[in-house]
This record gives structure tokens, sequence and C-alpha cells, in this order.
């Protein structure tokens, strides 16, 4: 039974907008319209405020946008990998929350392009985003940022290969981000948890949207792999302080929770917010979602 008066009221609007359209299924969708419809949704995530510097650079076959919030320099750092189900997004459906960021917590805030499914299958994006870290502690210093002040983060399908970039890199044993910042993650490909089943129909975010993304993204790979069902691995120890953020109404709310107990399981410093009355991608709808403001200036005063 759907609460949609428990929903705050801008997303309360879009999803009934959605439920009114006879909820549109993404597997009904080409890629290429998902991509077209995430950028169109853009203007929800508020003004494209003015950041001090913004560049874009290619460096090994990746694109970077880089946001600089001021002159200074040895600034904390943040890496980002956006969210799209591993299928969509790209640098211009996370500018508008980026920049925010980048002026509100005073960091260098790099946003990482990564190649995207079905044109580019496992281990495609997981590679770009740990090849993407190395490359910015490389160039930290020379970008104006703190080597050693590095937040590794991503929200959805960003979220899932900022964990496993924290996982390679612990495994690597050279060097490990100061913290990682994980928005709404998708750690289940096979989609077991309760909230799939409470939240998976009616609220935009779908059950079939992210498992559409994992099955594009994934392959011929098995859904129980430990880099496609990070969840269920056993190595979580030695992680740094992790901040997870989840959404009330998000298919994905139980795998963010069920992350944050084994962590602490695990020993590692972790944190879990749970924003009330919104669904997955709330961080994206700034322009109307209260919640999705608030949680930008979280994100900002972690850094």
């Amino acid at each position: 039974m759907i609460n949609i008066d428990k929903l705050e009221p801008g997303i309360r609007t879009l999803v009934a907008q959605f439920i009114e359209a006879g909820r549109p299924s993404a597997r009904q969708k080409s890629f290429e319209q998902r991509r077209e419809e995430y950028l169109s949704s853009i203007d929800l995530a508020g003004e494209a405020v003015p950041v001090w510097n913004i560049s874009d650079r290619v460096i090994d076959g990746l694109t970077y946008r880089i946001y600089k919030s001021s002159d200074q320099v040895n600034l904390p750092i943040l890496i980002f990998y956006h969210g799209g189900c591993f299928v969509s997004g790209d640098l211009e459906t996370h500018d508008r929350q980026l920049r925010q960021i980048a002026n509100e917590s005073q960091s260098l805030v790099i946003a990482v392009d990564y190649r995207l499914a079905p044109e580019h299958v496992y281990p495609a994006a997981h590679d770009d985003a740990f090849k993407a870290a190395q490359i910015v502690h490389a160039n930290a210093s020379a970008w104006g940022g703190d080597p050693d002040n590095i937040t590794i983060a991503g929200d959805s399908a960003g979220g899932h290969l900022a964990l496993i970039t924290c996982l390679r890199l612990k495994a690597q044993g050279q060097w490990m981000p100061r913290r990682q910042i994980l928005v709404y993650p998708m750690l289940d490909a096979s989609g077991s948890s309760d909230s799939y089943k409470k939240y998976g129909d009616d609220y935009v975010i779908t059950r079939d949207m992210l498992l559409s993304g994992f099955e594009a993204y994934l392959s011929k790979l098995s859904f129980d792999h430990p880099e496609a069902s990070p969840l269920y691995r056993d190595d979580f120890a030695g992680l740094p302080e992790t901040h997870i953020l989840t959404a009330e109404f998000d298919p994905l709310v139980d795998e963010g929770e069920i992350l944050y107990r084994r962590l602490l399981e695990a020993g590692v410093d972790a944190q879990c917010r749970r924003y009330l009355g919104v669904n997955h991608g709330f961080i994206q709808l700034g322009g109307i979602s209260p919640a999705g403001r608030k949680a930008i200036a979280d994100i900002a005063s972690i850094l």
C-alpha cells in the first residue's frame, strides 16, 4: 500500500504523476531514452550556483570535472562517482549538487565520468573508478588539494563504485581515503531485501530500473560475485570512516542500513542517516525537496 501522504510535497507530486502515468517500466525504454530522461530532470536539483573555478580535464582516457571553491591550496578533496544504475548519468546530471557541495564544504570536488553499460560491461566502471582515485591522489597537490584528506563518495551506482574502490585500495595497501560517503548505494544485484518488495513499484525509481541496470552492467558476471553484491562480503575490517545516507521510500533502504550494521560488526567507524518522506534519488531533487537540500548540507559538513 503506497504511503503517498507521508512523502514531502514536492516528491509526492512526482510520485503521483508517475502512478497516474501507469508506472512506466524502465525495462520498456531504451538506454538512450533513460539517459535523456535523466538529463531532462536536472532542473529539479535547484540553481546552478557559481563556483570559483570549474574545469574539465581528460587524463588517461577519463574525463574529470574539477570544482575548486577558492584559490586556497591544500583543500579537502571529494572524489564523486555519479549514480544512474550503471547505464545513465554523467557530469551534467550531478553538476548542480556538486557545485553546492564544493561551495558549502570549501573543498576541491572532483567528478568522474566513468564508462556506462551496456556499451561497457563489468569491470569497466569499477576499473575506471579505481583508476580515477589513483590519478586524483597523484595529482592532488598540483590541483590544490590535500592528498591526505580525500573522501570517496557516490550515489546509487556511484555509491557501489565508491565502496568497491575503497575495498580495492585497502587490498592494494598503498594509501587509503580518510572517509567514504555512500548515498543510497546499490549493494545487492539480486534485489532480495524487503524494501525492494515494499518500495519497488511506486516511487519513481523502481525495482525494474535498478535491477535492469545491474543486469546490463554485470552481463555474465554472477550476482553473488563480491564486486557485484558487495553487501555480502566479509572483508570490511580496515575500511575508513564511513557515512551512509538512506531514503525512507527507497528499494535500497534496507541494503544501506544492513551495510551499516555489518560495518559496525567489522569495527569500522560508521554512521547512517535515514531521511524521511523521500524516495531514491532525493539528493538530486534539492529544488523541490527540503531533505535533498539538507542532505547536500550534511555531506558538506562531513567534509
